[in-house]
């Protein structure tokens, strides 16, 4: 619990660092990120529990990376990241799951995650900002991409890229359970670097 509190605290302090930087009030922040403000203020004073949703809404937004909102203060210069160790922003009802394992720095960052897909279970996602480009590096099993409506069936050791800016949902397909590693590489811009 303590953990989970200190992550949270860092949420607080990133979101609202993030807004007075870009000079956006709680009310505009909410109305662009389509959040509302009582949420906001909870999740600014670190109360609640935002969803992966509402985390990758914020971070479009405000033009960072998810991580940026989740990370503190650099560690060195190199960073090992056991997937245990960090918490999972999702987890499906069959057992899915989706881990956001580091951020690279840099002035065009890129987000790696570790997703378990669980066979029929899916996670759709809602476009992200212009420029996000996304790629789901498929280790085990096979998983059914669908992108702005049209699929398309990754299976082990396949590679698939798309515009992240579409709607895009990952299901887990077949008998197995799907393992994948996605990367989502964002423009570069102002407070993009995590």
């Amino acid at each position: 619990m303590a953990e989970t509190a200190a992550a949270l605290r860092t949420v607080a302090h990133n979101v609202r660092a993030a807004r007075l930087r870009a000079g956006l009030s709680l009310e505009e922040l909410g109305r662009r990120a389509q959040v509302s403000k009582g949420a906001l203020v909870a999740l600014e004073k670190a109360q609640g529990n935002p969803n992966l949703a509402t985390l990758v809404r914020l971070a479009d937004t405000l033009g960072i990376s998810v991580s940026a909102l989740m990370q503190g203060p650099p560690e060195g210069r190199v960073r090992v990241v056991a997937a245990d160790a960090v918490a999972p922003l999702w987890t499906g009802q069959r057992g899915s799951e989706a881990r956001l394992m580091l951020t690279t720095s840099g002035p065009a960052p890129v987000e790696v995650w570790r997703w378990r897909l669980e066979p029929g279970e899916e996670y759709p996602s809602h476009p992200h900002q212009a420029g996000v480009v996304e790629t789901v590096s498929v280790t085990a099993g096979r998983m059914t991409l669908l992108v702005d409506g049209a699929e398309h069936t990754v299976e082990a050791g396949q590679t698939a890229t798309f515009d992240g800016s579409t709607s895009h949902t990952y299901r887990g397909a077949g008998t197995e359970t799907c393992h994948l590693v996605m990367t989502v590489h964002l423009p570069p811009g102002p407070g993009s670097a995590a």
